[in-house]
């Protein structure tokens, strides 16, 4: 894997942004009547210009810039886990008013309450745009991600397209209103990209800078919670600087982009195997190790070499500050629902829901 991402003149990435599944005439024209273009910039370019706008892009995210957000990661984690314990007492009084045992009825889902609202947030202000509204964006995010990496039939296609947009859309706007000034997109502006090379870059940069964070954060309380009578995880993850060590052995078993594509540029040879031109490449990331790999076994987690992802150092410091932050302010949580239903795209997972409730005292 390592080699296919280092060797980037012999595999190229421009079918990393492809729909898995052909979009279909119907869904194509809503698209079309949108303007909707990906012209090739960050993720499946190549050459002087992607190094260009990746030299830009990359000024955002510094590791000094991610690592200055460590303050305001730590006061959205508490905001919400403050919601999250006062919702958990209310449905515990509710239960007892009802005449049920303590804790039945105190259920929540840490996915709706605490993770989806601070990955946005942080990226919005990041990169100096408006955050639009939480269940607007995760739905034009969820959608954007099936179309581009799901199997949607010819009906759904219609939805999804529909849906991406109204996103797209929406992003143009924003990329118009920051001609000027310190965002992200102003100083692509000055780097000379079009307005439509803008909104390519933003389409997936708002998505994968905040998405498929939430979607890591969710795998790893799902999978915290899930061992804590086992291995004693969630109370450990309330020590101060124990997140990012469980994180990169998350990142390493089941990270929340556990695929990437290439494409064979010219007829070459990879080991002992022959590559003909033109073959379509899917990249194991990870899941190959289980959680107890070793210290280095996460490092493909964020891609290899040109294209690797410039939020990784984000991605990584958000969900271990929110592991850590939520393990001490809620200690005495525990799954009510061991099970949930997932999502599982080719390059994207996530468990739907983590609901929880008190442990019963």
């Amino acid at each position: 894997m390592r080699e296919v991402l280092r060797r980037a003149d012999d595999f190229e990435p421009h079918n990393a942004l492809v729909s898995v599944t052909p979009i279909g005439p119907e869904a194509l024209r809503i698209l079309s009547r949108a303007r909707f273009a990906l012209p090739s910039v960050l993720a499946s370019a190549t050459g002087e210009r992607h190094l260009q706008v990746r030299r830009v892009v990359a000024k955002h995210f510094t590791p000094a810039t991610v690592a200055g957000l460590a303050p305001r990661i730590r006061e959205l984690t508490l905001e919400r886990c403050r919601e999250v314990d006062a919702a958990l007492d209310g449905g515990a009084r509710s239960a007892r008013a009802s005449g049920h045992g303590p804790g039945e009825g105190a259920v929540v889902d840490l996915v709706h309450e605490l993770s989806r609202h601070i990955p946005p947030v942080v990226m919005s202000e990041l990169i100096g745009s408006r955050c639009p509204d939480l269940d607007t964006l995760n739905r034009w995010s969820r959608d954007s991600l099936e179309l581009f990496w799901g199997w949607p039939d010819p009906d759904r296609q219609l939805v999804l397209a529909a849906s991406a947009a109204e996103f797209y859309a929406w992003l143009r706007d924003e990329v118009e209103a920051h001609r000027n000034g310190d965002s992200l997109y102003a100083a692509l502006h000055r780097a000379g990209l079009t307005v439509p090379e803008i909104c390519s870059l933003g389409y997936f940069l708002v998505i994968a800078g905040q998405e498929t964070t939430t979607q890591l954060i969710n795998i790893a309380l799902f999978r915290a919670l899930e061992s804590a009578d086992e291995r004693g995880t969630w109370g450990d993850l309330a020590r101060e600087g124990a997140g990012p060590a469980y994180v990169r052995r998350v990142l390493a078993a089941e990270s929340s982009v556990p695929t990437w594509r290439r494409v064979a540029a010219r007829d070459t040879v990879l080991g002992e195997r022959h590559i003909p031109a033109g073959a379509e490449i899917l990249l194991t990331l990870t899941g190959e190790h289980g959680m107890d790999a070793g210290r280095t076994a996460y490092t493909l987690a964020f891609g290899y070499g040109l294209h690797r992802c410039l939020g990784a150092g984000l991605a990584e410091l958000e969900t271990s500050l929110v592991l850590e932050e939520t393990a001490r302010c809620l200690p005495n949580i525990v799954l009510a629902e061991t099970n949930p239903s997932w999502t599982r795209l080719l390059s994207f997972q996530t468990p739907d829901r983590v609901l929880v409730t008190r442990r019963a005292s």
